[in-house]
């Protein structure tokens, strides 16, 4: 979307510039994910300022601020505010002088994305750099929060999984060769948007390599200086749907699966949705049938079962019938037909022409679960690919890892002030930094807080210049970030 940048504001921010103290001229905030509602996170992945910076402090505000005629958006600006708050509730001279300007007068510092965050430790500073426009650096933060909590969400969230895929990993195979791809997203669909499924895609890609997220490769080529023909930004396999499958009838099912490993794809990667009529008679009768043309592909056929409970399909229920498919589970009746090896850690590993993929209702909960499950039959972690879907990356918000952005400290008459919050209301979760901030490594190498310092402490953190009077300062790049985040 295309809005005018002015607006992308909650309505009482528009007036605050009238109600700081008089001589006010610097106001300096933070963004910081202050606490986490995920069990076992408590550091958070940055990501997404390069887009924010690059997408709306640079391109937005030019295209449709800065080079529009200052008649035009200053009457547009005056509509909405005067409709809405009343006429003459806000007025304008601000706005036209922030146009007569020609550049956003901010400085944001930051930590490098991909960068391990501890909570309550600030991710970035942002202030004005002119002292008329101090209204400003806050005047943005719905926007930057807007924007930024859910990529560094998404990402954290991936990086989760991804350290439980490598644990499992370690234990049962011994290398993590195919653990970027055991992750796949498939959470486009139910996203609440384009935006929020690119921006969250990306998140993910910074773990894994398997996405269905088409868009999310397109916005790390167009954001964060990737190149799909130099590097593997993401990547997946063909894969049939329900209507496929339904098409060919149900009588014909099993002649739809040879077309589609002998005649459709002869060779290579294919996942077939398993699950249409009945997946146990797939896993039992007609894969034993299609051993042969399996075997003899130059490729892996996927089976994809998409209904029930995933970690009783996979690993097998208890409270099944002895013996039967649902008590063994998929992995153990692929075992059967098609065998495979044994890792050097003891546990059995299926043959690869042969491989399963669960795409629906996976949790972190679930794939620990799946995981563990498949350990405990003597099966390596490898036989199983897991799509990690919407249920997983949207059903968070803002508060899962509390994200906030506060102001610190300010000059008001040419004094500063080391502002802070701490309401006696609260757990203790709402108390701000105080002061001007320092972000320097602890005694374990990890980023540290330390507030009330000085300018001179503050400009000898880890806090790296990225954006300054409408210019990007430093360019960062997946390649980078993905190093960064898996140092870390």
């Amino acid at each position: 979307m295309n809005l005018q940048p002015l607006h992308l504001i909650d309505f009482y921010k528009a007036d605050h510039r009238r109600q700081y103290p008089e001589g006010t001229t610097l106001v300096y905030s933070n963004l910081t994910p202050r606490k986490s509602r995920i069990g076992e996170v408590d550091e958070v992945v940055f990501f997404g300022l390069q887009y924010f910076v690059k997408e709306y402090l640079i391109r937005q505000w030019d295209e449709l601020f800065f080079k529009k005629q200052k008649t035009e958006v200053v009457a547009r600006y005056r509509r909405r505010m005067d409709t809405s708050l009343g006429a003459g509730a806000v007025t304008m001279e601000h706005i036209e002088a922030l146009h007569d300007l020609g550049h956003l007068p901010l400085e944001i510092k930051a930590l490098p994305e991909g960068t391990l965050v501890p909570l309550r430790v600030p991710m970035l500073t942002i202030r004005n750099t002119h002292p008329e426009f101090f209204w400003l650096t806050n005047y943005l933060e719905t926007l930057m929060s807007c924007i930024l909590w859910k990529p560094c969400t998404s990402a954290t969230i991936a990086r989760q999984y991804r350290k439980v895929f490598d644990k499992y990993a370690d234990e049962t195979v011994g290398h993590r060769d195919f653990v970027n791809w055991q992750g796949h997203d498939f959470s486009m669909r139910g996203m609440s948007g384009i935006e929020d499924a690119v921006i969250s895609g990306a998140g993910h890609l910074l773990s894994f390599t398997g996405t269905d997220t088409v868009p999310a490769i397109d916005f790390l080529e167009e954001y964060y200086g990737a190149n799909c023909e130099a590097e593997l930004i993401g990547g997946s396999v063909p894969a049939t749907e329900h209507s496929v499958m339904c098409m060919g009838m149900e009588d014909g099912e099993l002649a739809t699966f040879r077309r589609l490993i002998t005649e459709t794809y002869p060779a290579g990667i294919v996942s077939i949705v398993s699950d249409t009529w009945d997946f146990w008679q797939v896993i039992t009768a007609y894969l034993p049938q299609l051993k042969s043309e399996i075997m003899a592909r130059n490729g892996k056929v996927v089976i994809r079962p998409d209904s029930g409970d995933p970690v009783l399909i996979i690993c097998g229920d208890p409270d099944a019938p002895v013996g039967s498919p649902a008590y063994k589970g998929a992995v153990e009746c692929l075992w059967e037909t098609f065998g495979g090896t044994v890792t050097a850690q003891g546990y059995r590993l299926l043959d690869p022409h042969i491989g399963l993929i669960y795409g629906d209702s996976i949790t972190p909960e679930r794939q620990l679960a799946i995981l563990e499950g498949l350990k405990n039959k003597g099966f390596a972690s490898f036989n199983v690919v897991l799509g990690i879907g919407s249920f997983t990356y949207e059903y968070v918000t803002r508060d899962t890892l509390g994200f906030a952005m506060k102001a610190t400290y300010g000059e008001v008459s040419g004094q500063g002030r080391p502002i802070f919050k701490d309401p006696k209301t609260d757990d203790g979760t709402k108390k701000s930094a105080k002061g001007l901030i320092k972000i320097a490594h602890n005694g374990d190498g990890k980023p540290a807080l330390f507030d009330e310092t000085d300018w001179q402490g503050e400009a000898d953190g880890l806090l790296e210049l990225v954006f300054r009077d409408g210019k990007l300062m430093r360019e960062e790049t997946l390649r980078g970030i993905r190093v960064r985040l898996g140092a870390g």
